[in-house]
């Protein structure tokens, strides 16, 4: 499969890569299990930054075109597989990421680990434990609960 990206064109670049990976693989030049070149290759390959690759990519997974994986890379999914369970494993990965970016937040503002766990387990405890509120959401200073 061979990318190409044209600068002149008003269509973002991000975008401009989306559509050739929908087009390869709706031709069947890319298929189910495929693996993708990594995000800092196909950046170099084609002279482009690599957060533009990964915004595609990522904009691909969402859609459910490919499969993300930590260390996997990017791999074309099997459309004819459910991919419900395909978008719950991409949005546990999103969660986990973004709870790792606020325990790392927390420890950088001289939070401990156990200080950290009880106040997810006390949000956790509202959500799974009590009948949800809008203003659970606001007060998150009180621990005392």
């Amino acid at each position: 499969m061979i990318v190409e990206i044209d600068q002149s064109d008003e269509t973002p670049i991000y975008e401009q890569l989306r559509r050739q990976l929908i087009a390869a693989i709706a031709d069947g030049e890319l298929l189910p299990g495929d693996q993708l070149p990594s995000v800092r290759s196909l950046a170099s390959d084609l002279g482009i930054n690599l957060h533009t690759v990964n915004k595609a990519y990522a904009i691909l997974r969402d859609e459910g075109y490919l499969l993300m994986r930590r260390g996997a890379g990017a791999i074309v999914s099997d459309r004819s597989v459910s991919t419900a369970r395909q978008r719950a494993d991409a949005q546990n990965q999103r969660m986990r990421e973004e709870l790792y970016r606020i325990a790392l937040a927390y420890k950088a503002r001289g939070g401990s680990r156990k200080r950290f766990a009880a106040l997810a387990d006390e949000q956790a405890a509202k959500v799974f434990d009590q009948p949800t509120s809008r203003s659970d959401f606001s007060d998150t200073s009180n621990t005392s609960k």
